[in-house]
């Protein structure tokens, strides 16, 4: 087995995501009192507790948002969701004791797979294991092969992702909007920019990006076109083409002939346009792809990006400015 596809399998283990999947809430937290020890330092000091609180308020729903996301669009979509440590090793309990009731093997397989249980494998332990004929079955039900996503499964996994992309999004919008309300008498003509940068946020960075990575990976499926690395290259055009290029255009256009004249006429019809920040954040459409192309060690990445574009929607920013007309 090549080194790429030994790392590729060491990534594939459900025992490392599940384990990352635990930390994600220990990492918004850090990242959520990072920025708002920053934003707390940067302000005045007659700002500062307003700032405290409202930063504060826009961080803690983002951050509850994002790691509720998975289950409310599981529960939406009806899409199993990744399985739990405690699951996992159980079924890896059963399957490993089940494999050597009847079969044989040397004391450093037996090792490996003692470790297989409860326990990630390292990069010479997958190696092994899958180098082992006799343990060939056994390796591909600890660490499934990804699958490839048919065409049937498109637009589940797109409403999938596009709903878990969009409750960030939600909770920043609503964290921004009551903070300033405990804090501002003028809340409410910061909401028109909130609503703005949440649509910016959400069809630039996010619905676009899947719908074109979507619609590629269906042209590909009808041409009947297999190869992974064909299938990620045809996903990234469609990304750049529906989500870089067309979504900073699409949400402009919403919020100057939507959300001004809904909201507030008095708003400036300011253009939105993409930043190096917004730019890296389409690291979340690798995530995409990863997943379009059944890979799911990747999955785990997706509240920690998508809690980025709720904190920018919750702050109504627009290109450098941050809830200021």
């Amino acid at each position: 087995m090549s080194s790429i596809k030994v790392i590729g399998k060491y990534l594939d283990q459900p025992l490392l995501t599940a384990g990352i999947n635990k930390k994600v809430p220990a990492m918004l937290t850090i990242g959520a009192g990072a920025v708002l020890a920053d934003t707390i330092l940067k302000s005045p000091k007659q700002e500062r507790k307003n700032n405290a609180l409202k930063i504060g308020l826009t961080l803690t729903v983002t951050a509850i948002s994002a790691v509720m996301a998975p289950r409310i669009a599981g529960f939406i979509t009806g899409r199993n969701n990744s399985k739990t440590l405690s699951q996992i090793k159980k079924i890896n309990t059963e399957l490993v004791d089940n494999f050597l009731k009847s079969n044989s093997v040397d004391d450093k397989m037996n090792s490996i797979l003692q470790k297989a249980k409860g326990k990630v494998l390292s990069l010479k332990e997958v190696k092994a294991l899958f180098g082992n004929p006799k343990c060939s079955q056994i390796a591909n039900e600890l660490i499934p092969p990804p699958d490839n996503i048919t065409s049937k499964d498109i637009f589940r996994e797109i409403g999938w992702l596009s709903i878990y992309g969009a409750i960030p999004v939600l909770g920043g919008i609503t964290g921004g909007i009551v903070g300033d309300r405990f804090t501002d008498s003028k809340w409410k003509e910061k909401v028109p920019n909130k609503l703005k940068e949440g649509v910016y946020q959400y069809l630039a960075n996010i619905f676009l990006c899947n719908i074109g990575a979507g619609a590629a990976l269906g042209i590909l499926e009808k041409l009947e076109i297999k190869s992974k690395g064909a299938r990620c290259l045809g996903m990234l055009c469609g990304i750049l083409a529906t989500g870089v290029i067309g979504g900073s255009v699409i949400a402009n256009y919403i919020g100057k002939k939507v959300i001004n004249p809904l909201i507030s006429k008095n708003s400036k019809n300011d253009t939105r346009t993409p930043e190096l920040l917004d730019l890296s954040l389409h690291t979340d459409d690798i995530a995409t792809i990863s997943l379009l192309s059944g890979l799911k060690w990747i999955e785990p990445s997706l509240p920690l990006l998508y809690s980025i574009s709720g904190y920018r929607a919750g702050i109504g920013y627009r290109n450098g400015k941050e809830n200021k007309y």
